[in-house]
C-alpha cells in the first residue's frame, strides 16, 4: 500500500451507464451519485447491499446489521462488552430474498423495518437524525437485547466512494461511511442496563451496495469520538477492488473530511488480538496503535460460500495530522478494526 493515488473527487449524477458500468470511480464527501439497483448488469443473486450501524463508548458496544446478500439475507445483532473483554452475536437468516428485503437506494432516506425469526430491527430517518430500534428476545441463548438508540446526524462531511473491480466490469462497490455521530439512548442486555450518553458514545454507518467477485479480501478500520474537545473520527480500508482512482482513508474533524491517501495495516504474528496492531501512511499523517480488547469472530463455512472476519474493539492512539499540516494526539479513542475474507 505504498504508493500513492490521485484522489479523484466524485461529480453529481447515476452511479452507472446503460451497460451497467460504473460512471465515475472515485471519491465524494457527500452522497452525489444515485444507486439504481435496476440498473445493476448483474445475476440478483450476486448483488449485495447491507446497512450496519455500530454504536461504540468506551465500555460497550452495539452493532446492528441488515444485509441482503443475494443468495441470503441476514438480521444481526452483536454486544461488545470491552471491559469483560467478551461478545454476544445472535441473528437470523432469510434465504434468497435477493432484493426483497428493499434496502433504500440512498443512505439519507428510506427507512428499513425488518422482522424475521423473533429479530426485529429498525433503522428510521427523522429530523435530525436516525432512530435504532432492536427488539430480540432469544438473544444470548435467552438473555435477550432490546433497546432504541437516537443518532444526532448534524451536518457534516462523509466518506463515499465508487470502487470498480479490474477482472469484472459490471462488479462494483458503491460504500459511504458516516462517521461521528452522538448516539444517546438504552439497550437492556438481560436484567443489565447500558446507557448510550452523546458526550462519549458515538455511532458509525456503513452503507454498502455493491456487485462483488467470489473471493475477496477487506482490512477496515473505523474510530469516533472526541480529541482535545472536538469532535473527531476517521475511516481506513482496502483489499479489494481497483483503488487506482481514490482510497477510502478520511479523517473527521469538525464536521470536515481530511483526505489521506493510503494507510497500511500492520497487522501482529499470531493470534490478532493478542498484540496490538499499528497502521501507518505513505505521507505520514496516520500514526496510530491499536490495543485490542476483544475480537467479535464469526466463521461461515457452507461449501462455495465461506466467510472468515476479525473485528477487533478496543482503543486507538497516536498521532494525526489534519490537511493544513495541524496536528492531532489521539489517546484511547473507541474503535474498531477487522480483516474480513469472503468466498461469495
Amino acid at each position: 500500500m505504498a504508493s500513492s493515488t490521485k484522489q479523484r473527487v466524485m461529480d453529481e449524477g447515476a452511479l452507472h451507464d446503460q451497460a451497467g458500468r460504473l460512471r465515475d470511480p472515485g471519491y465524494a464527501t457527500r452522497e452525489v451519485r444515485r444507486y439504481d439497483r435496476a440498473a445493476i448488469a448483474a445475476d440478483p443473486v450476486r448483488i449485495k447491499e447491507w446497512d450496519y450501524y455500530c454504536i461504540l463508548d468506551a465500555d460497550c458496544g452495539l452493532a446492528l446489521t441488515v444485509a441482503d446478500n443475494g443468495y441470503v439475507g441476514f438480521l444481526g445483532v452483536s454486544w461488545m462488552d470491552l471491559r469483560r473483554k467478551s461478545f454476544v452475536n445472535h441473528g437470523a437468516l432469510v434465504p434468497e430474498p435477493m432484493g426483497r428485503m428493499v434496502l433504500p437506494a440512498s443512505a439519507d432516506s428510506g427507512d428499513i423495518v425488518q422482522v424475521q425469526q423473533g429479530v426485529e430491527l429498525a433503522f428510521r430517518h427523522e429530523r435530525g437524525g436516525r432512530r435504532l430500534t432492536v427488539h430480540a428476545p432469544d438473544f444470548g441463548d435467552g438473555v435477550g437485547l432490546s433497546g432504541e438508540v437516537w443518532l444526532d446526524q448534524p451536518a457534516m462531511d462523509r466518506m463515499v466512494i465508487a470502487t470498480p473491480f479490474p477482472d469484472d466490469p459490471h462488479a462494483f462497490y458503491y460504500n459511504q461511511k458516516i462517521n461521528c455521530m452522538p448516539a444517546s439512548g438504552r439497550v437492556k442486555v438481560g436484567g443489565e442496563y447500558h446507557d448510550f450518553t452523546p458526550e462519549k458514545a458515538f455511532a458509525v454507518l456503513d452503507w454498502g451496495r455493491g456487485v462483488w467477485t467470489y473471493d475477496n479480501i477487506w482490512y477496515w478500520g473505523s474510530a469516533s469520538g472526541m480529541v482535545d474537545g472536538r469532535s473527531f473520527g476517521f475511516n481506513i480500508g482496502y483489499g479489494f477492488g481497483d483503488t487506482s482512482a481514490a482510497s477510502e482513508n478520511m479523517l473527521f474533524v469538525d464536521g470536515r473530511a481530511h483526505k489521506l491517501d493510503q494507510v497500511t495495516f500492520h497487522l501482529p504474528d499470531g493470534a490478532l488480538d493478542a498484540s496490538p496492531w499499528r497502521f501507518s501512511s505513505n505521507d505520514g499523517r496516520f500514526e496510530l496503535g491499536f490495543r485490542p480488547a476483544v475480537n467479535r469472530w464469526d466463521k461461515v463455512d457452507a461449501g462455495l460460500v465461506k466467510t472468515e472476519q476479525d473485528q477487533l474493539f478496543g482503543w486507538y492512539s497516536g498521532t494525526v495530522l489534519l490537511d493544513d499540516g495541524t496536528p492531532l494526539a489521539v489517546r484511547d479513542l473507541p474503535g474498531f478494526a477487522e480483516k474480513v475474507w469472503n468466498r461469495w
